[in-house]
């Protein structure tokens, strides 16, 4: 299960090659290396910067398509290329140490560099202690901690020749209540895992002028991964859609790196900052009082 958080030409549009730290070209020309992203979440976020004109390298492992998720990295690439930006749709296991090395390698041949990593790829089982199969223990310890670690390490090269580099995690704030480890004590590591990788990265190349970020919706959002758990399809009608998070990702994304780094932001937090206040549009239909608020906040 994955969590809500699991080709095409080298210049968009007229061709300018990217923006200003600044962010008033938004993210066009920008080129985005993510993990997973044929659903959700990821496509969203995608599809977003898209529209700006962004390239846009997926690496997931959905090549074909599969009885229980919508989408394929191949259909996800389609919807990024038909919202005006270039895809480039990589098969492949961010657990990989290979699969990661060649996405990387793929996206600084086919458009010359990177200037963005989105880790969005995570795998989700809420199970308690007692409950939890090894074998799920360890796919969200090696998906979210190492996955998340590997490719932001693996890419850590091509950002240092962006002129605006970001890494962006869809992971929580680091909020140490233990009633959020006594609930699901096993993939709060996995998350945390995540949420530290930020902590450190945004320390370590701080002087490198990386920005590095995580980022977390403020309340439930519709997302397979939540519908396919028991009681999904009920909870996801008190959810808001998954542009709610692509349109702060774009927020952030758009930021100077050197200024915006080592944050755990909220969507609700960042759109705020750029001036917006009514949500209601994002919501599928509960009113924003009845809304499920996420984990971990």
């Amino acid at each position: 299960m994955t969590d809500s958080n699991a080709a095409g030409d080298e210049t968009a549009g007229d061709g300018t090659p990217g923006n200003a730290p600044n962010g008033k070209a938004g993210l066009r020309g920008r080129t985005i290396l993510m993990s997973g992203g044929s659903r959700g979440i990821g496509l969203a976020i995608a599809l977003r910067a898209a529209r700006d004109g962004a390239n846009v390298v997926i690496m997931a492992k959905t090549g074909d398509p599969h009885p229980k998720l919508d989408g394929t990295v191949h259909t996800a690439a389609q919807q990024i290329q038909d919202a005006g930006g270039a895809a480039l749709p990589i098969v492949g296991d961010v657990r990989n140490d290979d699969d990661v090395a060649a996405a990387v390698a793929a996206a600084v041949e086919r458009f010359g560099g990177i200037d963005i990593v989105v880790n969005n790829a995570s795998a989700i089982d809420l199970s308690r202690t007692p409950d939890i199969d090894m074998k799920r223990y360890d796919l969200m310890a090696d998906i979210n901690v190492r996955g998340t670690f590997l490719f932001s390490k693996f890419s850590i090269d091509a950002l240092r020749g962006s002129d605006n580099p970001h890494i962006l995690t869809l992971s929580p704030p680091l909020n140490l209540d233990p009633r959020w480890a006594g609930k699901h004590l096993a993939y709060t590591l996995a998350k945390y895992g995540m949420s530290l990788t930020t902590l450190g990265l945004a320390e370590e190349f701080r002087a490198d002028g990386i920005g590095v970020n995580s980022l977390w919706p403020a309340t439930l959002i519709d997302t397979a991964a939540i519908r396919n758990m028991p009681g999904g399809g009920t909870m996801v009608q008190a959810a808001r859609s998954p542009e709610i998070v692509a349109d702060a990702a774009h927020a952030v994304l758009v930021r100077n790196s050197r200024d915006c780094t080592g944050n755990f932001f909220t969507d609700e937090e960042v759109l705020r900052q750029a001036g917006e206040t009514d949500f209601s549009g994002y919501s599928l239909g509960a009113p924003e009082d009845r809304l499920v608020p996420d984990i971990f906040l």
